[in-house]
């Protein structure tokens, strides 16, 4: 799997015994309440027994990821787990469709519809970096049904304002610069790209979103993700829609930091641990991109912690 360095830059109501989950009284926050969400592409994984919607496994990506990204580990997690798994293209993302705004709570509202229309219950929520932060968001959210999240993970970031760091934008003059020139290999492309990211995995990791607009191959490459909208949403993405104690979800949660990672630190933890009070935080020797550099470590920890709560 791919291994860019440091790529894409938060309450629970105990339910009666028995009681159903209410989709009828989902709402947006007030200040999201005019977003339309977008019907988010999928990949979908089924157990033996056919269960589709009963505790699944929900993978959100990180920035300039896919749903792709996660197609070993979602076997893996099938197999260790038995339960259905869900890796989803976010909105501006993959195959999914292209939407503004491109911030958390747009991303979370798809997110929460997605559930809906699935019929899913009980999830347990897994997302790294921008997907983690979309993940949080979803937990966090005023509205969210009493039994639809049974657990949150989230893969190396944490629930804190701050500008992303210069290199994003470099990665969207690259891309823009890649159109630009019209190329037709992805040879030419990473060639330009080399400008702004000298890292060949990182590059080989962004070009991923590089594709022929159509069958002919003569027709110059394009990337699938709305460049323009990405690029002026970078600084929504280094924000996060809540300020501690503002709101709580005192679930079971997760952290999985890489010990060379810069995401979650000493200036941001407590705001993870005020956020989410029954919070775990597990440390990995690797970087930001901690379950593709670790992914069997990675996955033991995600499978033995929803086994165990």
């Amino acid at each position: 799997m791919l291994r860019p360095p440091l790529l894409c830059a938060h309450i629970q109501r105990t339910p009666a015994k028995g009681q159903s989950l209410r989709w009828g009284s989902l709402q947006t926050r007030p200040a999201s309440s005019q977003i339309k969400p977008v019907e988010l592409h999928y990949d979908k994984l089924v157990p033996p027994d056919g269960n589709e919607t009963r505790n699944p496994l929900v993978i959100l990506h990180g920035l300039f990821g896919t749903k792709r990204n996660w197609g070993s580990l979602s076997k893996a997690f099938l197999k260790e787990l038995g339960r259905p798994v869900y890796a989803l293209d976010l909105r501006n993302h993959g195959t999914s469709p292209h939407a503004a705004p491109h911030t958390y709570e747009a991303m979370a509202t798809d997110v929460l519809h997605f559930c809906r229309e699935h019929s899913l219950t009980n999830i347990s929520l897994l997302g790294h970096s921008m997907g983690g932060k979309v993940a949080m968001t979803v937990a966090l959210d005023p509205e969210l049904p009493s039994e639809l999240l049974s657990h949150l993970i989230v893969a190396d970031i944490a629930p804190a304002r701050g500008a992303l760091s210069n290199e994003f934008q470099g990665y969207i003059r690259g891309m823009k610069k890649i159109e630009e020139s019209h190329v037709k290999t992805r040879q030419e492309a990473d060639r330009l790209l080399r400008e702004f990211e000298p890292d060949m995995m990182t590059r080989a990791f962004l070009l991923m979103n590089l594709e022929h607009p159509t069958a002919h191959h003569q027709h110059p490459l394009k990337f699938r993700i709305p460049i323009e909208l990405i690029g002026n949403s970078i600084p929504d993405l280094g924000s996060f829609p809540y300020l501690p104690g503002e709101r709580t979800w005192e679930g079971p949660t997760l952290f999985v930091e890489g010990e060379r990672s810069k995401y979650i630190n000493k200036h941001n933890i407590d705001a993870a641990k005020a956020f989410f009070p029954n919070m775990v935080l597990e440390t990995l020797d690797a970087g930001h991109w901690v379950h593709s550099e670790r992914p069997n470590e990675f996955k033991a920890l995600v499978t033995n912690f929803i086994k165990s709560h």
